[in-house]
């Protein structure tokens, strides 16, 4: 199996910066493809940003564009959030996610099989 374990989040004032980590153990051959998604209280979970193994590929939401940098370690099998300028829209529960295969677009929650249990980010005006 794929277990996925997210740390980093906590609160920051607007303008500030954290650094969110995700790290996948177990069958880690399945997170080549590894993406984050945020949900903000009371509303659906949106797609952040994502990465294939290589590193070669990498997708943001137009919301993150310029602000937030998706990287990779793969000798340690980590993920990371580089995000920066926060908002405080950008306050939520913020999850990474896993899917086996070949690269390519995938923003969808449905186009994953494994989630972490998700840290939690609040930026303050």
């Amino acid at each position: 199996q794929v277990q996925l374990v997210e740390s980093g989040g906590g609160s920051v004032q607007a303008g500030g910066s954290l650094r969110l980590s995700c790290v996948c153990s177990g069958r880690t051959l399945r997170c080549s493809n590894m993406a984050w998604f945020r949900q903000p209280s009371g509303k659906d979970r949106d797609f952040v940003a994502a990465m294939y193994w290589s590193g070669e590929s990498t997708n943001y939401a137009d919301s993150v564009k310029g602000r937030f940098t998706i990287s990779r370690d793969i000798v340690k099998n980590t993920v990371y959030l580089q995000m920066n300028s926060l908002k405080p829209e950008d306050t939520a529960v913020y999850s990474c996610a896993a899917r086996p295969g070949s690269g390519g677009y995938f923003s969808r929650p449905d186009d994953y099989d494994y989630w972490g249990q998700g840290t939690p980010v609040t930026v303050s005006s």
